[in-house]
């Protein structure tokens, strides 16, 4: 046993008891730690929805401001600007662009970006709701698989954004003329589309334009669709009056293209999306029936061709069966002149049903022996092309294929090649050389011979009126006043009461007693005939009647 147990019987010690103290935390620091918890949780939160960053390059930062401008698809806030800077070659900024989580198909590569600003265009008023908020940068997810990190932001809004419903086609023409990005498409005067991009075809000689039809109008593009450029105004002057025609205003100012499908067409399905078709300048052109292959033709006129253009209308019998190519002069060295050569395509298939029956007249051989044999029976009936005005006002000329039964005989050789058409003058032409020989006459003409013969004459004449106004009329006023006096003196003496009218009146009544005397005296002479020689009988003595009453007989006395 140890020194220090104790005994069993010794008493337990008494401790002495200490009092435990409470912890208390003073309410000054609830404050802190509240704001650190909710710092906490913000920093986990942005940490949670913190997505990728990337970077847009722009021209300006114009509207632009860092911490602030927000990135928005769809009117959403999917990102925010969080610095912007200068490019090294200061050519352009660089925005960089802190995405929301949920945003990450937006760093895929055909994503596009662009600064959504108040603009003014051809197309119309955009970005109005901007002049209160503020500019922002509008975004659109691509399709692709692979990421970016660095984009080149669009400086106008695209056409067209991701998912909309339609289908894309390409068109080829030889100049973009005053189409643009936006331009409308139009079906039937509806729009239905627009051009989404343009650039230069790869040989440099055409423009390929990218348009979109929206859907569900995307099913009346077929495979025989005709597209026809159908900006500004269609002015037409013809038999029936001036007609203006347009797709729609926009159309005037910024371009449009109309489509259709021809009438002739019956089993032309939907077209595929990326199709490709042709660009016709106008809807007559783009509706026509097809041309077929083009026949390469050349003529010479030896005369001006002013006003001939190329593109020029080349007719047969009234008909469009072409148009000129190229207006170029050649020297003929031994007349010293200088000759017109014009080139020209035709189309014997405009002709119709005629082109297949004198392919049939024509017998085998390839189309161009066919083309040749043709033309060379046309020649020798007279065929020949001459230069007609097709508008007096403008001077605008075309080529007019004709037979002139009269014109004289010319040697055609079928194997020339090009094809070379003989011409004749021109009606025109004809006409300025009749007005110049009649000119020529008029000059001629001894003007100053004739005027002074006039001038002469004239003074003659006025020599005439001034001694017939001084001689002649005083002369004649006296002789008609002398005429006046003796109408008067006849109308006084033939009047009801003038003696001589009664003296007229007693002469003619004894010309009449002496008429009567005498058809009495020759009635008795026919009866009595004998009274010349033997004298008057007794029954007839002088101034004796005989006969009934009615008719009284003078004897005539007896000759001596």
């Amino acid at each position: 046993m140890s020194d220090n147990t104790l005994p069993p019987s010794a008493p337990t010690p008494v401790r002495p008891q200490v009092k435990a103290r409470k912890a208390r935390v003073s309410l000054v620091w609830l404050v802190p730690i509240v704001a650190g918890i909710i710092g906490l949780s913000m920093v986990i939160h942005d940490f949670l929805n913190v997505g990728p960053k990337v970077v847009v390059s722009f021209l300006t930062a114009e509207g632009l401001e860092a911490k602030k401008t927000q990135v928005k698809y769809k009117n959403v806030v999917i990102g925010t600007v969080t610095d912007i800077e200068l490019s090294e070659d200061r050519t352009h900024i660089l925005a960089t662009i802190e995405l929301n989580q949920s945003a990450a198909p937006f760093t895929r590569a055909d994503s596009q970006y662009w600064v959504v600003r108040p603009r003014i265009g051809a197309h119309g008023v955009s970005g109005v709701d901007t002049l209160l908020s503020g500019a922002f940068i509008s975004a659109d997810a691509g399709s692709s698989e692979k990421t970016e990190k660095n984009f080149k932001g669009l400086e106008t809004p695209p056409p067209v954004t991701f998912g909309e419903k339609g289908k894309r086609f390409i068109l080829h023409t030889d100049d973009l003329g005053s189409l643009d990005i936006g331009s409308p498409i139009y079906f039937r005067r509806i729009q239905v589309g627009q051009v989404v991009a343009y650039e230069l075809a790869k040989d440099g000689k055409g423009v390929d334009i990218e348009i979109f039809i929206n859907s569900p109008n995307d099913q009346y593009v077929l495979t025989d669709t005709r597209f026809w450029n159908a900006s500004g105004v269609d002015v037409t002057l013809g038999a029936a009056g001036l007609k203006v025609s347009t797709q729609s205003l926009t159309s005037i100012v910024s371009g449009g293209i109309a489509f259709r499908e021809p009438k002739y067409s019956p089993d032309a399905k939907a077209a595929d999306g990326n199709a490709e078709f042709k660009l016709f300048e106008d809807q007559a052109t783009a509706l026509a029936p097809p041309d077929g292959e083009p026949k390469y033709i050349r003529m010479r006129f030896n005369q001006s061709l002013r006003g001939l253009v190329v593109n020029a209308p080349v007719d047969f019998l009234g008909v469009n069966i072409g148009r000129v190519v190229s207006v170029d002069l050649d020297y003929d060295p031994a007349t010293g002149s200088f000759p017109g050569v014009v080139g020209a395509v035709i189309y014997p298939q405009r002709l119709g049903g005629a082109n297949d029956k004198l392919k049939e007249q024509a017998g085998g051989g390839d189309e161009e022996e066919q083309t040749s044999r043709i033309l060379g029976r046309f020649v020798e009936r007279g065929l020949r092309a001459q230069i007609r005005t097709g508008n007096l006002l403008t001077g605008q000329l075309y080529i007019a294929m004709d037979f002139d039964p009269k014109a004289p005989k010319i040697a055609y050789n079928p194997k020339s090649r090009p094809l070379e058409i003989p011409t004749v003058g021109g009606s025109f032409d004809k006409l300025q050389e009749q007005l110049q020989a009649f000119v020529d006459k008029l000059g001629k003409i001894p003007i100053d011979e004739l005027a002074n013969n006039l001038n002469g004459s004239l003074v003659e004449l006025q020599k005439t009126m001034k001694q017939v106004n001084t001689d002649v009329l005083p002369q004649v006023r006296g002789t008609l006043q002398q005429a006046q006096k003796t109408i008067g003196n006849a109308n006084a003496t033939f009047s009801d009461d003038s003696p001589a009218r009664q003296q007229l009146s007693q002469a003619m009544e004894e010309v009449q007693r002496t008429a009567r005397s005498v058809r009495v005296l020759t009635d008795f002479l026919s009866r009595h005939p004998e009274s010349l020689i033997r004298g008057r009988s007794g029954d007839a003595a002088p101034g004796s009647y005989k006969g009934s009453s009615s008719s009284r007989e003078i004897a005539p006395e007896p000759v001596q």
